[in-house]
């Protein structure tokens, strides 16, 4: 399988392969996967205060929110009680967050940059996320659905890792743009998923909200008990390594077994014609 891979806020291509690489080193030694990676159109200064926390420049985002403090919304999450369930969090965040819409022209464009790097690239099959790129990956799925059912187009991406991630965003009235929460829309993720996340992340909501929109009897969740990070420790990796060494190859052949069906079932089928008819 090869995997899309998408950094987060404040990231770019170049500083997600130093973080992702143990990881991936893992998955590659295994003969799992092999790896893309990609970043957002947008270059952007790290808020202020945060300036050596990123990595080294340039950063990007794949939403162009330059104008305003974006960031703010992002610390009023941090103090939301944790006694609320995940969407009620999401829904309070995104309350606070009035005045500060992403605009859903901006939102549009960096959907069609990332079907753009799909595109580009066939071979690519599945998507790993982190934070931002994982609310990116998401929402890409969800529209890659809607595309196909539209088109008739074969569905390109098969698995995603979603790390720290957010749930998919959707369109709300002219302008504004808000996740996609399961107590109002159900599962919207309908492929395998696996969902890396710690248990002392900040923003452990968002990555809930995410999982809870995601098919249940294909989504699968691991807890490496540490923050807003990429899990690069030895045991960690690791484990994730046994873990996906046996759930990748199990979709991998549910996908080749999908694939198969929906080609018998969607091949042209020649009727014949009684003795005595029109001909062909």
């Amino acid at each position: 399988m090869k995997f899309l891979c998408l950094p987060g806020a404040y990231g770019s291509a170049k500083n997600f392969k130093v973080q992702l690489g143990p990881l991936a080193e893992e998955l590659e030694s295994r003969g799992l996967a092999t790896f893309a990676y990609s970043q957002g159109a947008y270059e952007v200064e790290p808020p202020q205060g945060w300036e050596d926390y990123f990595g080294s420049r340039p950063l990007y985002r794949f939403l162009d929110t330059r104008q305003g403090d974006t960031f703010e919304t992002l610390r009023r999450l941090r103090h939301v009680p944790h006694s609320m369930n995940a969407e009620d969090t999401m829904r309070m965040f995104q309350s606070a967050g009035h005045g500060q819409d992403w605009h859903q022209r901006v939102w549009r464009e960096a959907l069609d940059g990332v079907f753009k790097t799909l595109d580009e690239d066939p071979e690519i099959d599945g998507i790993i996320g982190y934070s931002e790129g994982a609310m990116v990956g998401a929402s890409l799925i969800v529209e890659e659905a809607m595309r196909a059912e539209r088109s008739g187009c074969q569905r390109r991406i098969k698995f995603a890792i979603f790390i720290s991630g957010a749930p998919p965003l959707k369109f709300q009235g002219k302008d504004r743009i808000v996740a996609q929460l399961a107590d109002e829309v159900g599962s919207v993720i309908d492929i395998p998923t696996f969902h890396i996340f710690g248990c002392d992340d900040a923003f452990l909501s968002s990555a809930v909200a995410l999982f809870n929109v995601c098919r249940p009897d294909v989504a699968h969740m691991y807890d490496h008990g540490l923050g807003h990070i990429v899990p690069r420790d030895a045991e960690n990796v690791g484990l994730l390594g046994n873990i996906l060494q046996e759930l990748l190859p199990k979709f991998e052949e549910a996908s080749r077994k999908k694939a198969a069906l929906d080609a018998l079932v969607s091949r042209p089928r020649f009727m014949l014609k009684p003795r005595g008819g029109c001909g062909w």
